[in-house]
């Protein structure tokens, strides 16, 4: 019987774990709540803990809950950008006077994942296939290196004996690779939420069995604007204006308000920072820089009762809408009785125009760096969650004229493909 073994896509955003199933098809382990995606995040949180005792930790959805809620505690976010950086062996405080390694939250999260798909494939997993990116630092190959022997050192450290690694790109375009009947060249497009990265890629059929698909990697490129930052721009445009982003002290001054905490509310990780009572007190004492008392005051009905996240959600919930081809009505009623927000096509278009325009630029400079014109490509493969936005889709593959668009999972194609992969690799 073959030993098990399992494939982890470890992202920046979101992470996801595949395994073969009874019948030797990849399938994808529902890592919470039936969901077959986790955000990758961890929450060290010393509530509920007796003294010195460590922290507990809480992962995915659960993890940002606690922090959203304002538990006490440490979040951890894109832990995959740490790695390949001095950081990875230096400790972070999380409460409680401990500390703790970044290697080391990288490994609880794996272990987390690895838990959960032992407990499906009823055994311990010992061998496993993780993704990379084709750099994990931009012109560094020595410190690209370092970054995935930290990987790998996090996956030894919580019970992987045999590790093998495959570049995301080739793993999202594996599973078109497996209905195609020739050779071509592929646009991998995987726009998640923070970055937007590109590779052109070489597929067919003689390929597709190789183990060794570097060579079939023609160039990468990216650009670090992504989904949060559409939502970002959008609440900036539709939401905040209502509660004195961009408005005007009385006169005869009139100069604008500032709008730092504006940035802040509409940035995920720096929201809490608004919370604190050194800055709410601030806030406060900015009451006579408002001409209109009401857009200070639905200021800090925002603040006292801490909506920026509720905010944030109803700006991305707002952006899907528009993007599927409706205009949407933004119910602020929780900032005051029947406050509402309308946000038309053409208007978050144009507050994420520059953002799309960068992630258009950067696919075009994928098939420069290849060497390849646009007419040459024969398909654009499309993953990532933010590639659901219509518009974005359509503007990446629009200067590729001659290629189809194919869109794969948003979240979990690189997984599939990592699974497909780990099945060439293991179960000979």
């Amino acid at each position: 019987m073959t030993r098990p073994y399992c494939a982890i896509d470890f992202g920046t955003s979101n992470s996801a774990i595949a395994l073969p199933d009874a019948s030797g098809r990849v399938a994808l382990v529902a890592v919470e709540d039936g969901q077959p995606t986790m955000p990758t995040a961890v929450f060290y949180t010393t509530e509920g803990t007796r003294p010195h005792e460590a922290p507990r930790r809480l992962y995915g959805r659960a993890a940002l809950a606690a922090y959203v809620e304002g538990h006490d505690g440490r979040l951890m976010r894109s832990m995959k950008s740490v790695l390949g950086s001095s950081l990875i062996d230096q400790g972070t405080d999380i409460g409680g006077g401990h500390s703790v390694r970044f290697l080391d939250v990288i490994a609880g999260y794996l272990r987390h994942l690895k838990l959960l798909a032992e407990a499906q494939a009823g055994r311990p997993l010992t061998r496993a296939v993780l993704g990379r990116p084709v750099f994990f630092v931009d012109d560094d190959p020595e410190r690209d290196a370092q970054a995935q022997a930290a990987l790998e050192a996090a996956a030894r450290q919580v019970g992987f004996s045999e590790i093998s690694f495959q570049f995301e790109p080739i793993a999202a375009a594996l599973d078109f690779e497996a209905g195609i009947d020739h050779e071509q060249l592929v646009l991998v497009a995987d726009i998640g939420g923070g970055t937007s990265d590109f590779s052109l890629v070489r597929v067919g059929p003689s390929r597709r069995g190789r183990v060794d698909r570097a060579d079939d990697i023609l160039a990468s490129h990216g650009v670090h604007v992504a989904g949060t930052d559409f939502d970002r721009h959008v609440e900036l445009s539709a939401i905040l204006p209502l509660a004195g982003y961009k408005t005007f002290g009385p006169p005869p001054a009139e100069r604008e308000v500032p709008s730092k905490v504006y940035f802040d509310l509409a940035t995920w990780h720096l929201i809490n920072t608004v919370y604190t009572p050194a800055r709410v007190m601030e806030l406060r004492r900015m009451r006579s820089f408002y001409a209109d008392a009401d857009l200070h005051a639905r200021l800090m009905t925002i603040v006292d009762e801490r909506l920026g996240h509720a905010l944030m959600a109803h700006a991305e919930a707002a952006k899907i809408a528009v993007a599927d081809g409706h205009e949407a009505r933004i119910d602020l009623s929780a900032l005051e009785p029947r406050l509402a927000a309308l946000l038309t096509e053409p208007q978050a278009l144009g507050a994420i125009e520059a953002d799309l325009e960068r992630i258009v630029q950067a696919g075009l400079e994928t098939a420069r760096l290849a060497g390849v014109r646009p007419d040459q490509v024969e398909a654009v493969y499309l993953t990532g969650g933010s590639t659901g936005l219509a518009p974005l889709a359509q503007r990446i593959a629009a200067p590729f004229t001659r290629a189809r668009t194919v869109r794969g999972d948003r979240l979990a194609s690189v997984a599939q493909g990592l699974g497909i992969h780990a099945q060439r690799v293991f179960a000979g």
